[in-house]
């Protein structure tokens, strides 16, 4: 037990490892970052004297072995978006992603248990068809635009939900359904097979024999013996809520701030030569931090 524990913590390190190295260098082949924080005024000074702030004059290797070096210490860096530390930007959103994933999470498995076993108790008959059909629509719609689809039907045309925005449970109907449907639609389609193949089992007839329900055979018997794949997805289907919700949270806003929008607002704005002379950069009655002279260049190292 701890040999095969210790090789699988081996493994998932040897992973992030191979992970971080590979993200480190996508983002540098993608280009210099200097290009994209400073604008078309920037001199070559500039140039240079950022390059040195964010240690970009750095050989590429030493350069990962900074990143690393503090990664693994829990310092993953200051945001230039938001000017502020990365941790602090994720713990202050991570709870709303974490609450639509777990929502979503709880609407997957429910949907999809009750629709795989009853599809699979009434196969071929018009309930089973319905269940298919449904399973492939929810497959085949990109959930952006069933997010963009529920937002214009339900919001706005009928009035019954929130569009957008935190608030109280209203708030993450919406989102979750439209998070939820293809890994909904793909847990039901493996539930109803592996309810299938349970239900022709030799125990079944023996307990059919017996004068079992079928209600009993498939809720007692046969789910327990065929919910261990699609439980084995089920967990990855949580990570991918947990990771890959962005897509939803920004069609419906649900995890937004007010500093989130501030970086990239002030780069568009900024001009070197207003920079030096210590300009106000944010535009009028903006909620923005002030950002001037040298600290517009310095912020996200503060």
């Amino acid at each position: 037990m701890v040999a095969f524990v210790a090789r699988r913590a081996g493994s998932a390190l040897l992973t992030l490892l191979v992970m971080s190295v590979l993200v480190f260098g996508l983002s540098r082949l993608s280009g210099d970052p200097r290009y994209l924080l400073l604008d078309e005024y920037a001199t070559p000074e500039d140039f240079r004297l950022l390059g040195e702030q964010l240690g970009l004059d750095k050989p590429l290797p030493f350069q990962f072995w900074t990143f690393l070096s503090h990664a693994v210490v829990g310092d993953l860096g200051q945001s230039i978006n938001a000017h502020q530390p990365v941790t602090k930007v994720i713990s202050d959103r991570f709870p709303a992603t974490l609450q639509l994933a777990a929502v979503a999470f709880l609407l997957t498995v429910v949907v999809a248990v009750l629709l795989g076993v009853i599809t699979a108790m009434r196969r071929d008959t018009w309930i089973d068809l319905t269940g298919k059909l449904v399973a492939l629509l929810g497959q085949s719609v990109p959930s952006f635009w069933l997010g963009i689809v529920l937002i214009f039907v339900v919001a706005l045309q009928l009035g019954l939900l929130p569009t957008a925005g935190r608030g109280d449970w209203r708030n993450l109907i919406l989102p979750a359904v439209a998070l939820s449907a293809n890994a909904t639609a793909a847990l039901t389609r493996l539930l109803r097979g592996a309810m299938l193949d349970a239900l022709d089992a030799e125990y079944v007839k023996l307990a059919r024999s017996k004068g079992v329900s079928e209600m009993a055979i498939a809720w007692v018997h046969c789910l327990r013996n065929a919910g261990l794949v699609p439980l084995t997805y089920a967990g990855i289907v949580l990570g991918q809520f947990l990771t890959g919700s962005i897509v939803v949270e920004t069609v419906f806003g649900s995890r937004l701030s007010l500093a989130a929008g501030c970086g990239p607002r002030i780069r568009r704005d900024v001009r070197l030569d207003r920079v030096r002379r210590g300009l106000d950069l944010r535009p009028a009655g903006s909620p923005c931090p002030r950002v001037v002279g040298s600290e517009a260049l310095h912020s996200f190292h503060s």
